[in-house]
């Protein structure tokens, strides 16, 4: 039995699919996810998209919009980022005592959200520092400290035994990868035989209407509005 892969993109549609262990080293070009030959030729102008310099870019900008992380998102995205959330978490399917792996973890709002509704055993692990201090000071003060760890790791190298999860999620993280085919690799194999992993990411609209007022929301003003409180590069990243 494989594990079951559920990608929900942008939270405008959901699409189902899997991967037999053979193909965990190649992202189905399909619903903005880029293969890793794609990789190659994805057109960068400001930042690195792949690799060791990725990944060190991303955990210093991590850190240092952490205090203003949760605000912003809420903000910029008029609230939605909590419904596609709750869509991720349904999706996942989870049972009583099922052991949860959430996956650039953040500030821990996938892990607290499980908490409010389910009795399962959830780790979050982020790459930034910064994210899990500030993870763990939310779990304390909404007394879910004692049902969830958080801790900092890389998701390409982690300290999990083979199939050790039941579950696994990722919100908004994967774009974050330094190797999207090594942290699949590793999802697969903390994975039970017959686990699931759910991955909530960004894509193209299929309108091409829609599409022309996202590139314009994501490039001009998401950028500024980010400015005025964090990292304006944080919010340019984000549409590369």
């Amino acid at each position: 039995m494989q594990p079951e892969v559920s990608l929900l993109c942008r939270g405008f549609h959901l699409n189902p699919f899997k991967y037999s262990r053979n193909d965990v080293g190649i992202l189905i070009a399909k619903e903005g996810v880029v293969t890793q030959d794609q990789r190659k030729v994805y057109p960068m102008s400001e930042f690195a998209h792949s690799g060791t310099l990725k990944k060190e870019y991303v955990q210093t900008m991590f850190n240092d919009v952490a205090d203003r992380y949760d605000f912003l998102n809420r903000m910029l995205s008029c609230g939605i980022d909590v419904h596609w959330r709750k869509k991720m978490i349904k999706r996942l399917g989870i049972k009583p005592g099922d052991r949860i792996l959430d996956v650039a973890c953040g500030m821990g709002d996938v892990s607290l959200a499980l908490l409010k509704k389910h009795k399962a055993h959830i780790i979050g692990l982020d790459y930034a520092p910064k994210m899990i201090e500030l993870a763990k000071a939310k779990a304390t003060a909404l007394g879910f400290s004692n049902r969830v760890q958080f801790m900092q790791g890389d998701a390409e190298t982690m300290p999990f035994a083979d199939g050790f999860f039941d579950k696994l999620c990722i919100a908004f993280g994967f774009r974050n990868m330094g190797h999207y085919d090594v942290a699949l690799r590793e999802f697969y194999r903390v994975l039970k035989p017959g686990g699931r992993l759910a991955i909530l990411e960004l894509s193209e609209p299929r309108s091409s209407v829609f599409k022309k007022s996202c590139d314009f929301y994501f490039t001009k003003m998401l950028p500024k509005v980010a400015a005025l409180v964090s990292r304006d590069d944080a919010y340019r990243y984000l549409p590369e």
